[in-house]
């Protein structure tokens, strides 16, 4: 089962640019995804509190996740490492988009270590300026509802006035929407950049050590 993971939030990147990129993803590699969460109400929340995703989790074992950054687990580093080791003890194999990586229980454990560390980096960097939303960052928009059906349409060559007339929506603001998001690129997997050859190899050289600059000048 391909299943893709969804977690807006007020600090990082919109639903809709987040779905944006699994689909373009998910076509470019080729996938059918069977089953699209989109969690609205675990922003802020602890692993604890966020039953719903766990229970969900747990019931698809040996899935595909796929996800666009790793702050969509959790953005708490204790939550996150937990999150990475209930996936993999259930079997999934999980996609991070950004990071151009995939983790499976048989993955090179300083891979997962260095998402972690990576992500720690960020938070650390975050938290000495005034959080907000990252420059160029999407709000969510009316017609994120209707993003699959508007693939298809585009991926079918419809036109705009079609699709609006299909969705009953405005076409001025369908044409809007489109171009914003760049979902004719999306439609035929070509929003995203070529993956790195080495893109394990960088994640893993992210890694910093305590003093570690310190000891290199003794």
């Amino acid at each position: 089962m391909i299943m893709a993971y969804i977690r807006p939030d007020k600090n990082f990147d919109a639903a809709g640019e987040q779905i944006q990129q699994i689909k373009s993803y998910a076509i470019a590699n080729n996938f059918i995804i069977d089953d699209e969460f989109i969690d609205h109400i675990s922003q802020n929340k602890p692993l604890s509190q966020r039953v719903h995703v766990t229970d969900y989790f747990q019931s698809h074992t040996k899935s595909t996740l796929i996800i666009y950054d790793v702050w969509v687990l959790s953005t708490n580093i204790k939550d996150l490492v937990q999150m990475f080791s209930c996936l993999l003890k259930h079997e999934f194999t999980v996609h991070f988009i950004k990071q151009s990586v995939i983790i499976s229980q048989h993955t090179n454990v300083m891979l997962v270590l260095g998402l972690i560390d990576q992500f720690r980096q960020k938070l650390e960097s975050e938290s000495t300026r005034v959080v907000g939303r990252p420059k160029g960052s999407r709000s969510n928009s009316k017609f994120d509802k209707y993003i699959s059906e508007i693939l298809v349409y585009l991926r079918e060559e419809k036109s705009v006035s079609a699709i609006s007339r299909l969705l009953n929506v405005s076409r001025s603001s369908l044409k809007d929407y489109i171009v914003s998001r760049e979902l004719k690129q999306v439609a035929f997997g070509s929003l995203l950049p070529k993956s790195p050859e080495n893109a394990e190899e960088q994640v893993i050289n992210t890694i910093v050590c305590p003093n570690e600059n310190n000891g290199e000048n003794r």
